[in-house]
């Protein structure tokens, strides 16, 4: 079992959840000049690792940024994180792949629906705290890779 990868979960769930006990807002609107894509094209291979891939561009940012991705199928409402890849906000365009392996059979080639984030962590009252820089949703194609 890999540590990393629960680690970032119970991270990013702990941020949630603070994110709604506090009075400090959180910025939901993305800065103008920032930007996330996804490519048309994930990879699934036959242990069910997904691979999806796209770019970023950012201009700035006072703490850590990264590029996160989720995944669903169908008429599903379920999510599967799949990574997470440090960001650089230089202003230039960089490419970002994210890799994980959700539930064993959870997903299959075929249609899909990707959504990435570009998520800044801003410390207010000494709590890091997500800041958006820009979110682009998608239907791509899983193909067996």
């Amino acid at each position: 079992m890999r540590l990393r990868p629960l680690l970032g979960a119970a991270t990013g769930a702990a941020l949630l959840l603070l994110t709604g006990a506090t009075a400090a807002p959180a910025t939901a609107a993305p800065a103008p000049h920032d930007a996330v894509t996804v490519e048309s094209v994930g990879r699934i291979t036959a242990d069910g690792t997904v691979t999806l891939s796209g770019t970023y561009r950012c201009q700035s940012s006072t703490g850590p940024v990264f590029v996160s991705s989720s995944v669903s199928q169908g008429a599903s409402t379920t999510r599967y994180g799949i990574g997470g890849t440090r960001a650089v906000c230089d202003g230039a365009k960089h490419r970002w792949v994210n890799t994980g392996r959700p539930t064993p059979g959870a997903l299959v080639p075929g249609a899909a629906h990707v959504e990435a984030t570009l998520m800044e962590l801003r410390t207010f009252g000494g709590l890091p705290l997500p800041h958006f820089h820009a979110v682009q949703g998608r239907a791509i194609t899983l193909t067996r890779a």
